[in-house]
């Protein structure tokens, strides 16, 4: 009997094509409609809304973040040791945990100050916020490292991995820009202020971001289960995983590109979280919430662009060449809108408002391919340890990576919070109902840039000095990859 739809001759065995890629797509935008939505105005709900000091909102997230150190291993350990079933060995996580990780982002928009008995009880609405927030981060962590590994299953194929990541970063792209582009004219009230020269400030308002909230819950949910039902495991997975995690966490972090991209995913991610501070600048330096919008177009519009160039300038020059290349271009860029932060007028009039987007556009240009590459430069570290040690460790290098942008994350808000309440003197009884301060949103613009400036340059250095795993070393491991799986999927086919 011959096979049913037979591949042209020299297509990769475990082909894909755009059809499953965007099914794998779906995935990554519901983890970014609630993922976004959480990172990016989630502090802003806490000190707004229930008038959380800065400080003690950093220390919350300190706090919830170091619970990951055991939350994201101890999900890596799990799925690593499960073996797979009639729906793959990671598949069955995201039917499984769409709707509690959804529910969960919810749950973290809920106006405790309003429930009987809790407004006048500031040590309750705290550890009510620490609950949902810890139980939101459990829950994603159970979705997502699942989800990430998925993709070294799907295909060994490195085109094929190309396209994956290049799908990933639209869906993120499309999860992460609803809740940056629509979400700002739910959230913000505009309320008469004659003090501010433009007559008006912008407030949080604590239903809009709760019903919004709600929606992204219901989106996220639909495209988990879209993805579930899209998506195929090709590469078989042991039936009866040989994993000792010890060993596997050990060679992890004696393997320099594993090590090089944690410490990339620890700056990617910081800075993805450090720009929610965003929000403070936009809110009162420029007096003008909206311009978060446009600058979200400034930074997402280079990336749609190049979506489409990308995977061809990938398969020319490699993952490495290529991310340190656009690094370059975002560093230099973040170190201009630091030095030209002195020119920058507040309340936002033309030259500010065109410079600062144009540098963001930049900035977005150059980073798009370090962010369109990003999941298929994981899945090399993962086949690169494969090779060397000869176990199947997706899960587990996944989730030791997931926790490492989670240590960004944690820098980023702790680190930002903490600026924002000692250096800028952010005060949330004063600054919630307020535009332009002098010396407070004056030092709220100087955090926002230097940050960035300090964290693309790194990127950018990492990428060009430090990772080794050049398109030309790449070669010969995808040959061994390949050859390895063949040899395991007629292992199982002869059981």
């Amino acid at each position: 009997m011959g096979k049913k739809n037979p591949k042209p001759a020299g297509t990769h065995p475990n082909h894909i094509g755009i059809k499953e890629a965007m099914g794998y797509m779906m995935g990554d935008a519901a983890n970014l409609f609630i993922l976004t939505y959480v990172s990016s105005y989630l502090k802003v709900f806490y000190t707004d809304v229930l008038r959380i000091d800065a400080t003690t909102v950093a220390t919350l997230f300190l706090v919830t973040r170091l619970w990951d150190a055991v939350n994201d291993p101890l999900w890596g350990g799990i799925v690593a040791k499960r073996p797979p079933n009639k729906d793959g060995k990671f598949r069955p996580y995201i039917k499984w945990i769409a709707i509690p990780v959804a529910v969960a982002q919810l749950l973290c928009f809920v106006n405790f100050t309003q429930i009987p008995g809790a407004g006048d009880k500031p040590w309750l609405v705290l550890l009510l916020a620490y609950i949902t927030y810890i139980s939101f981060g459990m829950m994603y962590t159970g979705i997502n490292v699942p989800f990430g590994s998925l993709a070294s299953v799907i295909t060994d194929d490195p085109e094929g991995r190309t396209l994956l990541s290049t799908f990933r970063s639209i869906g993120g792209g499309i999860g992460g820009a609803i809740p940056l582009l629509i979400a700002p004219l739910i959230i913000f009230n505009k309320v008469e202020d004659p003090t501010s020269p433009k007559g008006v400030k912008q407030v949080a308002d604590s239903g809009g971001m709760f019903w919004f909230a709600a929606a992204m819950c219901v989106l996220s949910i639909v495209f988990y289960l879209i993805c579930f039902k899209s998506t195929k495991e090709r590469v078989k997975s042991e039936a009866k995983p040989k994993v000792n995690i010890k060993e596997t966490y050990k060679t992890m972090f004696k393997s320099r590109p594993f090590v090089v991209l944690a410490i990339t995913g620890i700056l990617i991610s910081g800075q993805l979280q450090f720009a929610s501070l965003n929000q403070y600048m936009y809110k009162n330096y420029f007096v003008n919430t909206n311009l978060s919008i446009v600058g979200t177009i400034a930074q997402y519009l280079p990336m749609a662009i190049m979506i489409l160039f990308t995977p061809k300038l990938v398969k020319r020059f490699g993952k490495k060449e290529l991310s340190g290349f656009g690094a370059m271009f975002a560093a230099i860029a973040a170190v201009a809108c630091f030095l030209l932060k002195g020119t920058f007028k507040p309340n936002g009039d033309t030259y500010t408002i065109v410079v600062f987007m144009a540098l963001l556009f930049i900035i977005g240009f150059g980073y798009s391919f370090v962010s369109i590459t990003n999941w298929a430069v994981v899945a090399d570290v993962i086949d690169y340890q494969y090779v060397k040690t000869g176990v199947k460790s997706e899960s587990a290098i996944y989730a030791v990576y997931t926790f490492a942008r989670k240590l960004g994350q944690t820098a980023a808000d702790y680190g930002g919070l903490m600026l924002l309440g000692n250096f800028a003197k952010y005060d949330v009884n004063t600054m919630a109902n307020s535009g332009y301060v002098p010396g407070v949103s004056d030092k709220i613009l100087t955090i926002c840039t230097v940050i960035p400036a300090i964290t693309y340059t790194l990127i950018w250095l990492l990428y060009r000095f430090a990772y080794p795993l050049t398109k030309e070393k790449l070669e010969p491991i995808y040959e061994e990859v390949r050859a390895a799986n063949e040899a395991l999927a007629e292992e199982e086919s002869d059981k």
